[in-house]
């Protein structure tokens, strides 16, 4: 595996950049569903989940469009941190059946990512939410789940 490189060898001036307009096709840039931001940190926002795997699920989601996590810039990544933290302490607070959680992230379409916005997924469970939780985010390939 190639080491990592250090430094900015070209000089970009990354302040300069220009970042990447809203998507008008994007769902996470419509002005009407960021309005329904049920928390927000910076350069991220937490949106509830429209298909939610479990009560509570949340999105965290960064304001700038971008296609997927490892697109999110070192800011965008601190915040979203903080964000999930402080929602963990929040729905744990709140509900106090809930006993776990899983922190997800799906890119490109061989992942499951089906919207072209970064995002995590924060959801919380709960103990008897599913009939053996082993293995948790193993189960994206059912047959690995157990081991």
């Amino acid at each position: 595996m190639k080491p990592i490189s250090r430094g900015n060898k070209d000089n970009t001036d990354f302040r300069k950049a220009p970042e990447p307009a809203a998507n008008p096709a994007c769902p996470f840039c419509d002005p009407g569903r960021r309005g329904q931001a049920v928390a927000e940190n910076g350069a991220v926002i937490a949106i509830k989940d429209k298909y939610p795997v479990t009560p509570g699920h949340l999105l965290i989601i960064p304001r700038r469009h971008t296609a997927d996590f490892f697109t999110m810039t070192s800011r965008e990544l601190k915040d979203a941190e903080n964000l999930i933290k402080y929602l963990r302490n929040k729905i744990s607070e709140d509900d106090p059946t809930v006993s776990g959680f899983n922190i997800g992230v799906n890119c490109g379409e061989a992942a499951g990512q089906t919207i072209t916005h970064a995002h995590i997924h924060l959801i919380p469970r709960r103990k008897g939410d599913t009939e053996s939780p082993r293995g948790g985010v193993r189960g994206v390939i059912p047959e690995k789940m157990s081991y």
